[in-house]
């Protein structure tokens, strides 16, 4: 009974928050570009003031991680995103092509549903908080249930913040009696447009499932190649350092490394001097039977040291561990280790040239992190484009961080918490999801050439004469010159009008 009950106080909550969410984002609707971006920035700052004690709470209570790395990733879903998209339009005309008689006008998705995960969820609540209201959007946080607490908090925190700038109550919220019937109520909801869902596989199963638009992004497996012309000593540090970061909880932590043979011992010693402890055949046999349930990482064994999962499963590595390495010989079933491992586990294997690393890479990638990511440690740029253009992954970083690179802290790409895996990996894109993901875009269009005479016959005919009359569709007439001034006045018009009728 206690257990029904909590079902419908989540649905009734669901329901609620949605309604509240969708009063509110009608008022938001009219925003100005200026308050948008007050609201906006506030609600950055104050995440990133807030940014240790939510990884400290984050850390507590879903057992995963290192609290100063989590701090990290909140200043990058914070400080360093906002940085990114401050200066993004997203109000009204964002762009205009004269020549063209073309007019982009950004237009919300409406209420976002976000569900967050367990292993990185303050980072990504702000993430995703950020992006959907910069493009007008309200958003309401469904998050894991081991990390209900520090997403509450967080969405509060940037909530009050955004409140106090002028946003209106209820456009950000969060969930707070989490359980799948509620969780799914939220996304089947009428107010709730579309649907951006962080997690693991099922999850993002069940969000793609509803029928309603979803940005949908889960696990990968992500394989780092190190090939004979790579800086090996920079390449050691890094890998390491990826995979012990946060004890590896982002998805596009390296998985596995596949080492060109004639660097392998080198590039095993520099990392035992890292801080990787290279495991025997017995303890790669218990970590195979334990990291794991089914296909999925062991929920108990997800974000843990070395020295965690050795008092777990009953071995011992030393103090100055960071990260454990299993020697490989399979990829797929039959070697479960070479799956996706959420903790400080990695796998190893040795590939005679990059051809036969690339061959390696792409088992990896088949087995379950199509379309994620993939990293490189190489010089020669002959082959970092092989890798490049061959591998069916969408971020292939080149000497970095899986961790750092793929959501933006160390290389250019757009800083994110949700990294697409396109249309291979079962993603409607490949893209690190941001802003630009979260808004649609109508156009006004004038015309700028003039129809063929074909165009304006009454139909078919059987009067020879006609035909004949008609026959000339190919024919165009020059262009009307278009006095891009004219055309703002005539926007802005426009642009009065819908507003009037949307206060009606």
């Amino acid at each position: 009974m206690a257990e029904l009950d909590n079902d419908l106080l989540s649905i009734q909550e669901a329901r609620t928050l949605a309604t509240q969410a969708r009063d509110a984002q009608k008022k938001f609707l009219h925003a100005s570009q200026a308050e948008v971006d007050r609201i906006c920035e506030a609600m950055a700052q104050a995440a990133a003031d807030a940014s240790q004690n939510l990884a400290r709470m984050a850390a507590e209570e879903t057992g995963y991680g290192v609290p100063e790395h989590k701090v990290l990733k909140n200043l990058l879903s914070s400080k360093m995103l906002w940085d990114e998209i401050k200066n993004t339009p997203t109000v009204g005309v964002i762009r205009n092509n004269p020549e063209r008689g073309t007019y982009d006008i950004a237009w919300p998705m409406g209420v976002v549903a976000a569900l967050t995960p367990s292993t990185n969820p303050t980072s990504t609540a702000m993430f995703k908080t950020l992006i959907a209201v910069k493009a007008r959007n309200a958003i309401i946080v469904a998050p894991h249930p081991f990390a209900v607490k520090c997403s509450i908090e967080t969405i509060r925190v940037m909530a009050e913040a955004g409140e106090r700038a002028g946003m209106p109550k209820g456009l950000v919220s969060c969930m707070a009696r989490i359980t799948l019937p509620g969780t799914q109520e939220l996304m089947k909801h009428k107010y709730v447009a579309l649907i951006l869902a962080t997690g693991g596989s099922d999850m993002v199963r069940a969000a793609h499932s509803v029928g309603k638009p979803a940005y949908g992004v889960g696990p990968g497996n992500v394989p780092v190649y190190v090939d004979r012309s790579a800086d090996i000593q920079r390449a050691a540090k890094y890998i390491v350092a990826s995979k012990a970061f946060d004890h590896s909880v982002i998805c596009a932590t390296e998985q596995s490394v596949v080492a060109d043979k004639p660097i392998a011992a080198q590039l095993e010693e520099l990392m035992k001097a890292e801080g990787a402890y290279f495991a025997d055949e017995a303890m790669s046999k218990v970590l195979a039977k334990n990291l794991f349930v089914g296909h999925l990482p062991n929920p108990k064994a997800v974000g843990k040291s070395p020295q965690q999962l050795a008092q777990m499963y009953g071995f011992s590595v030393p103090d100055w561990a960071r990260i454990i390495v299993c020697k490989l010989k399979a990829v797929g079933p039959e070697d479960p280790l070479s799956g996706e491992k959420l903790t400080t586990v990695l796998g190893w294997y040795e590939a005679d040239g990059w051809e036969e690393g690339c061959e390696r890479c792409l088992q990896l990638i088949d087995y379950g992190g199509r379309g994620h990511s993939l990293v490189i440690h190489a010089q020669d740029q002959n082959v970092i484009m092989q890798f490049g253009l061959e591998k069916p992954v969408f971020r292939i970083l080149v000497n970095t961080w899986g961790t750092l690179g793929a959501t933006g802290f160390t290389t250019g790409v757009a800083p994110s918490m949700t990294l697409g895996s396109g249309g291979v990996g079962g993603a409607i894109t490949g893209d690190n999801i941001s802003v630009h993901h979260l808004y649609n875009i109508k156009r006004l269009a004038y015309e700028i050439r003039t129809a063929p005479d074909a165009a304006f016959a009454p139909g078919s005919t059987d009067n020879p004469e006609q035909r004949r009359a008609f026959s000339g569709g190919s024919v165009y007439s020059a262009p009307a010159a278009i006095a891009a001034s004219n055309i703002d006045t005539q926007v802005e018009e426009i642009v009065k009008r819908v507003l009037m009728e949307l206060k009606k």
